[in-house]
C-alpha cells in the first residue's frame, strides 16, 4: 500500500464510519479498484484507521462523554428517572444503556460467527445485497412516524445493540442500522446519533486490541511488510479529519431528519455493485 492508497482508504474510512452507507462495504469496494483485496495484507492500517474514527468521535462529542463519566460516579438515591431505577441517575442510566447495548456485538465478536462474518468480504455481491438492505431499513425509518420518546430505554438498547451486530456485515451500514432501528423504535432524533457514535466507541477499540494481539503472533515486521509507516500516519490522519467532518455532520442531518438520501445512494451503489459483480 502506498501513500495515495492510504489518503484514499483513510478519507473513505472516515467519512463511511459516520454516514450510514457502511465502512466496510465501502472499504472493501475502495479496496477491490485499488488492487488491495486482501485486508490481512494491511492489518495495522486498518487498525490504525478504525483508532483514528474513535479519536474524532472524542472530539466531537466530548462534552457527552464528560458528561455521562462525570454524572456515572455521583450517587443520587433520590433521582428519579424514566427508566423505573431510583437508584441511578441520568448519566448512570444511559451508561448502562451503553453497556447493554454492547452485548449482542460481544457475543458476535468472540463467537464463531465473527469468522463466517469476515468470510463475507470475500464477495462484492454481498455487499451489494447488504448496501440494498441498508437502503430499505433507512427508507422505512424515514417513512415511518412513531411517537418519539425523550430518551433511550434499556430494551430499546439492547435491540439497538442487535442491529449493530448485525452490521458487522460488510455492506451493512452500522450507524444506518443503529440510528435507523432507534427511529423505528420511536426514539427521538437528538439522541440517536449521539447514541449510536458512542457505543461503537468500546466494540471497535476491543476488535482493535485483539488484531493487534494477531499482529504480535505473526510478528511486527511481517504485518508492515504491506505498508509503510508514511502510509500508515497518512491514512491515520485522513481517517481522522475526514470523522471529525462526517461526526459532526452526521449529527446534523440525523436532528434534521434528511436519511432518505443516503438510503438512494445506497440503494443506487448496492445495485451498481451487483452488476459490476455478475457482468
Amino acid at each position: 500500500m502506498d501513500w495515495l492508497q492510504a489518503l484514499i482508504m483513510g478519507i473513505f474510512q472516515g467519512l463511511t464510519e459516520y454516514l450510514p452507507v457502511s465502512s466496510s462495504g465501502h472499504l472493501a469496494i475502495a479496496g477491490e479498484l485499488l488492487g488491495i483485496s486482501d485486508p490481512e495484507q494491511i492489518m495495522p492500517f486498518t487498525i490504525a484507521v478504525h483508532v483514528a474514527t474513535v479519536l474524532s468521535t472524542l472530539v466531537i462529542l466530548w462534552r457527552e462523554i464528560v458528561w455521562v463519566f462525570i454524572g456515572a460516579f455521583r450517587n443520587n438515591k433520590t433521582h428519579s428517572n424514566p427508566y423505573g431505577l431510583r437508584c441511578l441517575n441520568d448519566e448512570q442510566n444511559y451508561l448502562l444503556c451503553i453497556i447493554i447495548s454492547m452485548i449482542p456485538v460481544g457475543i458476535v465478536g468472540l463467537s464463531p460467527l465473527k469468522d463466517m462474518v469476515e468470510g463475507a468480504f470475500s464477495s462484492l455481491i454481498a455487499v451489494g445485497i447488504c448496501l440494498l438492505v441498508t437502503a430499505v431499513l433507512l427508507s422505512f425509518s424515514y417513512f415511518s412516524r412513531p411517537r418519539e420518546r425523550e430518551h433511550i430505554g434499556l430494551i430499546d438498547a439492547f435491540i439497538i445493540g442487535i442491529a449493530q451486530a448485525i452490521a458487522v456485515l460488510p455492506g451493512l451500514s452500522r450507524s444506518g442500522s443503529t440510528i435507523g432501528t432507534g427511529l423505528l423504535l420511536g426514539d427521538k432524533k437528538e439522541k440517536l446519533a449521539q447514541f449510536s457514535f458512542l457505543m461503537v466507541i468500546p466494540p471497535i477499540l476491543g476488535e482493535a486490541l485483539l488484531s493487534c494481539k494477531d499482529i504480535m503472533e505473526v510478528g511486527v515486521e511481517e504485518a508492515m511488510s504491506g505498508i509503510s509507516t508514511s502510509a500508515l500516519i497518512i491514512g491515520f490522519i485522513a481517517a481522522f479529519a475526514t470523522g471529525c467532518l462526517a461526526c459532526k455532520w452526521m449529527i446534523d442531518l440525523v436532528k434534521k431528519g434528511k436519511m432518505i438520501w443516503f438510503a438512494a445512494y445506497c440503494a443506487v451503489v448496492g445495485i451498481a455493485v451487483i452488476i459490476w459483480q455478475l457482468v
